[in-house]
């Protein structure tokens, strides 16, 4: 029960609108039985001209007054009666059906609105270490498919479980008023029913949430291609992504029919319940009728209001299917909705107005799933320094830069800021006062003007050229057909390397941060591009603190400090000239870059 409460939580908020839905159901239901009704008097009254009789039990009184008048009438004036009265009741049903169906699914297109955000609004507080446990595609696909899913349970299926059920009473009732004893035995299948849709319910529940999983993978099988299509073609790999793609969708399709095979069992085999039933009615009913104990029309009625409950039944065995896959969509969102951020920012957090003395990192360590990858760092950068950080791959040197703006937090030590923890400040005033440009520029697919706008959303248009000029950007931009609103591509696909790096420097230059880190911002561009690009991150650097991840050392010969890393420690620190007179790690890598020149 409880995952059905989580499911139908998205919908709380529009309780009203389901309860006028509900209501409007209830009158279409009605004239559902009243035009069903009308079988009695076209039958006993207009066809063959006999009193309309029931045989067992007291009718209402209004029922009994109704009946009497229908009894007193010539045909004539019955079917003409009949004539007015039915047409109308089918405009308001159409009405009120119409009201209701648009109701429902204006909640669900809601519901489906307010649940993608949620996830994308939860996704945006989370911490960095959950997106490296996470494929984009399989995140993809929670807002996507499982979304769409609950959209299914919300719109459709509550709509029918709610219909369907008033079908259900009302024609029930209608079956008693006209023989209580017929309609009895009728009830009789009502728990193989019952049965047949927990057994089955169980195993969609099942087969949906292996369906789900089945389409992260293919989406996040999409996302990596689409990435790498250029690695795809350059190795001539199009056939093995295929039989890849292949696999995945043969999977998917497999759950897939397995799911659909149970769900048209379930649907048959209530079809085939109810007409068994019905089977048995018409043997013990069609005596009463000969016998003139019961009249055609009301046996008529009976059989029809019979017939017409095997459709909600089977209706209901569907609702059962869409609910089993929508409650194990729903705990797929809830694993996010439920996820705590690792990097939590404390009540009573502090505003970092500016940066003025230093950062201090004291005895920091860090490590991944149990792994040290930095160990006892111990560091001080003053303002207006250049602290570069080398050496081999994989000793921690991003991870080291990344604890300043608190994508992550050291397991041991801590890290100030002119002598407060960082952790003791609010995200927002830190994360203002830092600029990043990465190795792996990341932009938007939107025009080069939105992009370098990142930065600050309210800068005018003089700021941006600005920026840009200083970044060594404007000429090439002006160049474009567009010029600053040129759509750049998905990831920026539309500009070389070196133009991208621009943009993103840019970007950068227009936020003004005190505090800047470069990770490696040259390192995959050409000797041409790598000196433009060089000579743009020298305006950039000028008047800030900032930390350089570098691999080729040549292009940190000026900075303050140097730290060289190895096996998560700081090995050797000082400046060029002091670190090349050192025999050390920084002296071999140093002169192992000279020789490949």
């Amino acid at each position: 029960m409880k995952n059905y409460r989580r499911l139908f939580r998205f919908a709380m908020p529009y309780y009203r609108q389901l309860i006028l839905s509900g209501v409007f159901m209830g009158i279409v239901t009605l004239l559902d039985v009243f035009r069903l009704s009308a079988i009695v008097p076209i039958v006993d009254r207009v066809f063959t001209n006999k009193p309309i009789m029931f045989t067992h039990g007291k009718l209402p009184a209004f029922v009994e007054s109704l009946l009497n008048q229908l009894n007193i009438l010539t045909p004539l004036k019955v079917l003409y009666f009949l004539l007015i009265i039915v047409p109308i009741a089918l405009i308001i049903r159409a009405i009120f059906d119409f009201l209701q169906s648009y109701i429902m699914s204006d909640v669900g297109q809601k519901v489906i609105r307010d649940v993608r955000s949620l996830i994308y609004d939860k996704l945006q507080s989370l911490s960095l270490d959950y997106f490296t446990q996470k494929r984009s595609g399989e995140l993809i696909s929670r807002i996507t498919n499982d979304v769409k899913l609950i959209e299914n349970a919300v719109s459709y299926a509550l709509t029918d479980l709610v219909y369907q059920s008033f079908q259900v009473i009302c024609f029930a009732i209608v079956t008693f008023l006209i023989n209580w004893k017929m309609a009895l035995i009728s009830i009789l299948a009502l728990p193989f029913v019952a049965v047949l849709m927990i057994v089955i319910g169980k195993t969609l529940r099942k087969l949906s949430k292996r369906s789900q999983e089945k389409m992260a993978d293919i989406n996040s099988l999409l996302v990596e291609t689409f990435i790498g299509v250029r690695i795809v073609r350059a190795f001539c790999a199009e056939a093995r992504e295929l039989g890849r793609f292949r696999k995945q969708n043969q999977d998917y399709y497999r759950i897939s029919m397995k799911s659909i095979k149970r769900m048209l069992i379930l649907g048959n085999a209530t079809e085939l319940i109810g007409v068994a039933m019905a089977l048995f009615i018409i043997f013990y009913s069609g005596r009463q009728v000969i016998e003139g104990a019961l009249s055609f029309g009301a046996f008529a009625l009976f059989m029809a209001a019979l017939l017409s409950l095997i459709r909600p039944f089977k209706k209901l065995s569907q609702v059962n299917s869409i609910m089993q896959q929508a409650v194990a969509a729903s705990s797929r969102i809830y694993e996010i909705l439920d996820t705590s951020p690792s990097i939590q920012e404390k009540s009573q957090a502090q505003q970092l107005a500016g940066f003025k003395n230093n950062i201090v990192f004291q005895d920091v360590w860090f490590s991944y799933a149990d792994q040290d990858i930095l160990k006892g760092i111990n560091l001080e950068v003053q303002k207006g320094q250049m602290l570069a950080i080398v050496g081999p791959s994989g000793v921690g040197k991003t991870t080291l830069v990344d604890l300043i703006p608190r994508f992550y937090d050291p397991k041991r030590g801590r890290i100030l800021i002119d002598g407060i923890d960082i952790r003791e400040l609010t995200l927002k005033s830190l994360r203002q006062q830092i600029g990043i440009v990465t190795q792996e520029t990341i932009l938007f697919n939107d025009t080069i003007r939105a992009n370098i706008l990142y930065g600050k959303p309210d800068a005018s248009r003089q700021e941006i050229e600005e920026a840009a000029k200083q970044a060594y950007a404007h000429d090439f931009i002006e160049y474009l057909p567009l010029g600053y609103d040129t759509i750049i591509g998905d990831r920026g696909m539309k500009l070389s390397g070196g133009e991208r790096q621009r943009i993103a420097i840019a970007r950068a230059l227009l936020k003004n941060p005190p505090i800047l880190i470069l990770d490696e911002a040259t390192s995959q561009l050409d000797t041409e591009s790598e000196r433009i690009v060089q000579e743009a991150l020298n305006r950039l650097i000028y008047g800030r603190t900032v930390f350089v991840v570098a691999h080729r050392l040549s292009t940190v010969k000026g900075a303050h400090l140097i730290v060289v890393l190895d096996r998560g420690r700081i090995v050797e620190q000082g400046n060029h000239q002091k670190l090349l007179t050192g025999n050390g790690l920084y002296q071999r890598l140093y002169q192992m870059q000279e020789l490949e020149k």
